[in-house]
């Protein structure tokens, strides 16, 4: 792989089938890139965030959203109990009555990849949970622009 540097930018080619470069250019238009490059950037950002997940001493930042009915027993208190738990990670969080009945809980959270996905899983899997995700990102040092 031959690549060339300019101005703090490498230079290389990618081969793709015409069809698979049609549909970038299509994606690179729909979603208002001035060009590819700065589209296929922002995939291998996308990607280098979800690897560097999977591994468990990386620091990644990211939420973690529940959606729960806060009518089920003993659940506020159990997701409150986690939450306190690992207080070292959790840096904020922010609930909203969706309706009469359902919460959102939103937890903005900072730390090694492992910890907060094992924190999600529990949060996630507490009965009357009805669902949640963990959307993560890097923190930006190990990302360049």
């Amino acid at each position: 792989m031959k690549a060339k540097t300019q101005q703090g930018v490498t230079r290389f080619s990618v081969s793709l089938s015409k069809q698979l470069l049609e549909s970038l250019d299509a994606m690179v238009h729909e979603k208002g890139y001035t060009n590819r490059s700065l589209a296929i950037a922002d995939m291998i950002r996308d990607h280098l965030v979800q690897h560097h997940q999977q591994r468990g001493n990386q620091e990644i930042a990211g939420t973690i959203t529940l959606l729960y009915d806060h009518h089920k027993r003993h659940l506020q208190a159990l997701l409150t109990d986690i939450q306190h738990d690992h207080e070292d990670v959790i840096i904020s969080t922010v609930h909203v009555h969706l309706d009469h009945d359902n919460c959102m809980e939103v937890l903005l959270v900072r730390g090694k990849a492992a910890a907060i996905k094992s924190i999600a899983d529990q949060l996630i899997a507490a009965k009357g949970v009805k669902h949640g995700k963990l959307t993560v990102t890097g923190t930006g040092k190990d990302l360049a622009g």
